[in-house]
């Protein structure tokens, strides 16, 4: 019994790390993919997606410590925020968070990143259905920024990391992020993020193998953001720019948004530009539409990615709650 069920979860956990690695990865031929943590590097929200993932510099509308936690104490309003990705290949990627000025010149925010692989076919040895599996990949974050002159902000992020492969099969780690942000003039800001400074997956097998498991430390590639941006009050225009460094990887986004009257946004971006051109940029478009009830401000973001290797595109839609 033991020689037929050790082959059996090999091979579950080999495809369970495979479709979760590589598939929830847009880009499935880039070696980032197959890199821990490959779901929490495409985005977080409608808003910032649809823009390209280009906020690194942006201090301006619904802010996301995700993108530069020393953007927190320009958030205006408290605000509660639900995100929904509808995504190929069975693929899922969900977001919550509470963000809030803290008087006189800072900012907080909490919240989760949920992603994960369903309807994984599990099968026995002579290829018979067993069950169905799926994984649950978690990031929980703490994010406080603050604002100690005119011209500047820090900030930083404290994440748990969890992940939950396989029965017995789990990790619970820690990591960091840290951004600052400078005041160039009150139209250009530039932005520098550190992200996943210490992050790592455990994994210990033991418990499901006994003496004959193993264990091995699993590390994030570490990312480093320039981003700069320019922001038209008068002409309700953000527009931004950004380089990043992803382990070896060197990559360039933009993205912008407008508004076209009060209540409806628009905006589009390109990221994933890779310098070395092997691999395929994701263009994203999207558009918000905003109104007030009472002392409510709800706000309902729609984004759409292209991803260049499945004929079917990412959906995400984000619904913010802002009050007085």
């Amino acid at each position: 019994m033991r020689q037929f069920i050790s082959p059996l979860r090999v091979s579950i956990i080999s495809l369970i790390l495979i479709s979760t690695q590589n598939l929830i990865s847009s880009d499935a031929s880039s070696y980032l993919g197959g890199l821990a943590g490959a779901p929490f590097r495409l985005g977080f929200a409608a808003r910032g997606i649809g823009m390209g993932n280009a906020l690194t510099s942006v201090p301006y509308g619904n802010l996301d410590s995700y993108y530069n936690p020393a953007l927190l104490p320009y958030q205006s309003l408290p605000t509660v925020l639900l995100s929904y990705g509808s995504l190929s290949l069975d693929r899922r990627l969900n977001f919550v968070s509470y963000t809030q000025h803290l008087n006189p010149d800072a900012g907080v925010s909490v919240g989760l990143i949920n992603a994960g692989v369903g309807n994984i076919d599990g099968r026995d040895n002579d290829g018979q259905p067993t069950e169905t599996y799926s994984t649950s990949e978690n990031q929980f974050f703490f994010s406080f920024g603050l604002v100690p002159d005119d011209k500047i902000s820090f900030g930083v992020t404290a994440k748990v990391l969890y992940y939950n492969l396989y029965s017995n099969v789990k990790s619970t780690t820690f990591g960091l992020d840290m951004g600052a942000l400078y005041s160039i003039s009150d139209e250009l800001k530039l932005g520098l993020v550190l992200q996943d400074v210490l992050s790592k997956y455990k994994w210990d097998t033991s418990k499901l193998y006994g003496e004959t498991g193993s264990s091995y430390v699993d590390d994030f590639p570490s990312r480093k953001r320039l981003g700069i941006s320019y922001i038209s009050r008068e002409w309700g225009l953000v527009a931004s720019g950004e380089f990043e460094l992803i382990g070896s990887a060197k990559y360039a986004r933009f993205g912008a948004e407008l508004d076209l009257f009060s209540g409806l946004q628009i905006r589009g971006g390109v990221d994933q530009i890779s310098f070395a051109g092997d691999v395929a940029a994701k263009p994203s478009v999207g558009f918000s539409v905003q109104t007030q009830v009472a002392s409510w401000n709800p706000k309902v973001d729609y984004a759409y990615v292209f991803e260049p290797y499945i004929s079917a595109g990412m959906h995400y839609l984000t619904l913010s709650l802002s009050f007085q």
